[in-house]
């Protein structure tokens, strides 16, 4: 603790400008976090040696069993060609395909454009409420309703400026096609509490159950303040939480019923997630930003601790040690961590036809890591890593997998693009 309250100042300085340079089968306690600076594995990996080569940031922590970090390095096969779509966005955020293949692509000041497939980009929609865009806020991620052919509507994830500071929430609304797209009925259905002023992690991916569920991950606000909630359940810090489409409360959730808990919550102890996805069995995924040090992949269940900030494999920017231990009773492992960071935001578990080679394996946007992440997957273990796109040096902000099997990327620039991943024919 004496570390956390001497370094809390730095690490708030740092953190914003560290997302924007940066960000398991949950196990319980095993036998036995990465800069923000980039992270550039040089020159071609041997078989079979890892494709991380950096130094770690913290030497002294060892993975708590075999394959937890800097898996084995990978090739990709398939020659690929990458198209750009469409260019001029303002730190763009998200993506989501509406029924027609045009594509919802949010930017981070506020705006949310619709874009045909070739790039020809609308006004933006208007009717959106004002978000605090200051630091990591803004206008965040964008997702159709599972009934959305019916309904037209869509949700959305936003810093929301409130009395005392912001918070995350989510919105729905109808989206009104036409010349001068907007939407209408806006409805507010969830608001992470309580209200902190804050700038920085508040996370902001969702995730559509099978069961018609949304998960929405959010981050601990990095401030000492709201890092310490984390694993506290009065409030929604450092959380995944599950509600149903209009924001109510499913009754299996873990903590339904527990006095001094919020029912929305899933898991706990998470630092700041901006990474999420299903995997074939319907499973939620999600990887975490860590500090210095600590990028993590974890499959997270109901109802269980991940662990920060009590645990993990990072220390704080100035070189102090957060952790004692990267292991503890009660506390979940990550599948996997990164230690230097890649700086996680956007993911994908592929499953088109485009890629045969990819079916199965996961898809992570590299900020610092200025790289597409593979990674395979052996059953619920990283079996290998690879660091696709690094010629192009570009901060990928958003994965995504079209209907058309190709991968749709999101570079985050004052002048970002829209990429297209397909085989080179």
């Amino acid at each position: 603790m004496r570390a956390l309250l001497t370094t809390v100042a730095l690490t708030a300085l740092i953190a914003c400008g560290a997302e924007a340079q940066k960000g398991g089968p949950s196990g319980n306690l095993a036998p036995g976090g990465g800069s923000k600076e980039q992270s550039r594995p040089q020159g071609k990996a041997r078989p079979g040696a890892p494709v991380e080569t950096g130094p770690k940031s913290v030497p002294e922590f060892q993975p708590a069993f075999p394959g937890q970090t800097r898996a084995p390095a990978v090739r990709t096969r398939t020659p690929l060609q990458v198209t750009e779509v469409a260019s001029g966005f303002n730190k763009p955020w998200a993506i989501a395909f509406l029924p027609d293949g045009r594509m919802l692509v949010t930017e981070k000041p506020g705006q949310l454009r619709i874009v045909s497939a070739n790039g020809r980009k609308s006004a933006p929609v208007a009717g959106l409420p004002p978000v605090d865009a200051r630091g990591q806020g803004g206008l965040l991620d964008v997702e159709l309703a599972p009934d959305h052919r019916t309904s037209g509507q869509i949700y959305w994830t936003y810093y929301e400026p409130r009395q005392g500071g912001n918070g995350l929430a989510v919105a729905r609304a109808r989206l009104v096609d036409g010349t001068q797209p907007r939407v209408e009925n806006v409805q507010v259905v969830f608001r992470m509490l309580p209200t902190l002023e804050s700038t920085l992690h508040a996370g902001g991916r969702m995730v559509w159950a099978r069961d018609g569920k949304l998960f929405v991950t959010l981050g601990e606000r990095s401030i000492l303040p709201g890092r310490v909630q984390s694993q506290r359940l009065n409030s929604h810090f450092g959380k995944i939480v599950r509600i149903n489409p209009d924001g109510s409360v499913p009754r299996d959730n873990p903590f339904v019923g527990r006095q001094g808990a919020r029912p929305e919550i899933w898991s706990s102890g998470h630092r700041n997630i901006l990474s999420a996805a299903l995997d074939a069995q319907g499973r939620l995924w999600e990887v975490e930003m860590g500090p210095r040090g600590g990028d993590e992949l974890n499959r997270p269940e109901a109802g269980k601790d991940y662990g920060w900030p009590a645990i993990g494999y990072g220390e704080e920017y100035s070189g102090d040690p957060i952790h004692r231990t990267t292991q503890a009773r009660g506390m979940e492992q990550p599948v996997y961590y990164w230690d230097p960071v890649i700086s996680p935001s956007g993911m994908a578990i592929y499953s088109g036809s485009l890629f045969p080679e990819w079916r199965g394996n996961v898809f992570i946007g590299g900020l610092s890591g200025k790289a597409l992440v593979r990674l395979v997957m052996d059953g619920d273990r990283v079996a290998g890593e690879e660091r696709l796109l690094t010629e192009r040096t570009a901060r990928i902000r958003e994965v995504v997998e079209g209907p058309d099997g190709a991968l749709y990327l999101l570079t985050d620039a004052a002048n970002g693009s829209l990429l297209k991943v397909t085989p080179r024919r």
